[in-house]
């Protein structure tokens, strides 16, 4: 019996050892909370509610005939709600884009439940962030914090106005870094529960500094399932810096590039690990090219910061201000190098010579302008893409024989189409009989017309 009670002991000592090390060893373990992080950050974090004027022209018919006129158009107020952070003190509040889209009125709600109309500074729908301004002094305000210096497993707390209940707190951890989607936007990703309403909000970390912009949810069902993104602080920033300069969107720094990511095959047919871009298209005035770098070179990083497709090349350099220069570290034949990189605007060269076709012939009511990098920049062109393309396609033959806007017109009649001019010279000397040929997504499609 003595043996086996020793036995039962030495079994239980460690089990009993474990449960000691977990009880709180003083009055300030047992009080642990967020509630300080929460008192620092929540008075910054604001509600923002929308109030645009929609006029509806309803027709009638059988009123219309009893009546010999038709009903008026009727208009309506449409309301929305979201959430900001104030990060200046003089009022300057960032939210998304989407929740002050198309608004005729915003209105920012205080924590100490104040009040004011705002104005809308700047609106940058590619990174869905927009900047007001409210007419106040001595705010509360949220200090940026550089995302990249927080790592997978951080906490962070979620603040914000969902399903307009009134202001939130949830907590969560940083689950994934750069996440990036099919519109070339980048994301932290995180499991703090974020629901509609808490567009706008703050992710803070433990110091109560701002990480990110809540932006949206990946769920099937509206609500939050663990999976939600925020827009870097860093881009935050940006959109503050440039709405100082009066710009009304972003200033964004210009690649001139096209690339992919280094796969495990490509890896292994240069043996190397798979890591990074590798370029394969490079506009003659791209700042790579300036630098010194070529197709078939593998951008590793970007001021110490890794890349791992285009759409992260393009955040790394997106986060810098025009004129500043940032090493980018890139592979060549094996070795790494390190190339000095100047950031600029996209040029706007050649001029668009943004035109509307005329005249009786298939194109008229088409909208047209020449290539340029600041225009593929905008429209998410490939960067070396260059040529005439339509922009608009207005009443008229352009619209009914099925242009698009982002067609690339190739020729007209035999005739290769470079540049704006060389559409009206060429649809002049076709006479009643024209063969169109267009670009359309990586398709030629051909139109032919007899008049």
């Amino acid at each position: 019996m003595k043996s086996l009670a020793l036995i039962l002991c030495l079994l239980v000592m460690p089990v009993l050892s474990a449960f000691a090390q977990q009880v709180p060893a003083d009055q300030t373990e047992i009080r642990l909370s967020f509630a300080p992080v929460v008192k620092r950050a929540a008075p910054a974090v604001v509600n923002i509610y929308t109030r645009t004027l929609v006029t509806r022209r309803f027709n009638d018919p059988v009123f219309e005939m009893l009546f010999g006129r038709r009903l008026g158009p009727r208009s309506r107020d449409e309301t929305s709600l979201g959430s900001g952070v104030i990060v200046r003190e003089d009022g300057i509040v960032v939210t998304n884009s989407h929740v002050v889209e198309g608004a005729d009125e915003i209105t920012v709600a205080l924590n100490d439940r104040r009040e004011f109309l705002a104005e809308l500074l700047l609106m940058d729908e590619r990174n869905d962030l927009a900047v007001l301004k409210v007419d106040a002094t001595d705010l509360p305000v949220l200090e940026f914090r550089d995302p990249d210096t927080m790592e997978v497993g951080d906490l962070v707390l979620a603040i914000g106005n969902p399903f307009g209940v009134g202001q939130t707190v949830t907590s969560g951890i940083v689950s994934a870094q750069t996440r990036t989607n099919d519109e070339g936007q980048v994301f932290i990703q995180t499991d703090a529960a974020i629901n509609p309403g808490n567009s706008g909000g703050a992710l803070v970390d433990m110091a109560g500094r701002l990480v990110g912009i809540n932006t949206q949810i990946l769920s099937r069902s509206g609500g939050s399932n663990g999976i939600g993104f925020a827009i870097p602080a860093d881009l935050a920033r940006r959109a503050v810096e440039s709405a100082a300069t009066g710009a009304l969107t972003i200033a964004r720094p210009w690649i001139g590039a096209d690339g992919q990511p280094v796969t495990q095959e490509i890896a292994e047919s240069l043996g190397i690990l798979p890591d990074g871009v590798i370029l394969s298209d490079l506009h003659p005035l791209s700042p790579l090219a300036e630098a010194g770098l070529s197709p078939g070179d593998i951008v590793l990083d970007v001021a110490g910061r890794p890349v791992r497709d285009m759409v992260t090349l393009g955040y790394r350099f997106g986060t810098g201000r025009l004129g500043e220069s940032v090493a980018v570290g890139f592979l060549r034949d094996g070795q790494r190098y390190e190339a000095a990189v100047t950031l600029i605007a996209a040029p706007d060269d050649p001029p668009r010579n943004l035109s509307e076709v005329d005249g009786n012939n298939p194109l008229s009511g088409i909208v047209i302008a020449n290539i340029n990098p600041a225009l593929a920049q905008e429209e998410g062109l490939d960067p070396a893409l260059e040529g005439v393309i339509v922009v608009q396609v207005r009443r008229g033959p352009g619209r009914r024989y099925g242009m698009r806007p982002g067609d690339r017109l190739l020729s007209i009649n035999g005739t290769r189409i470079e540049r704006v001019a060389d559409v009206a010279e060429a649809l002049n000397a076709a006479g009643r009989s024209w063969r169109i040929s267009v670009d359309r997504g990586g398709r030629t499609l051909r139109l032919a017309v007899d008049g």
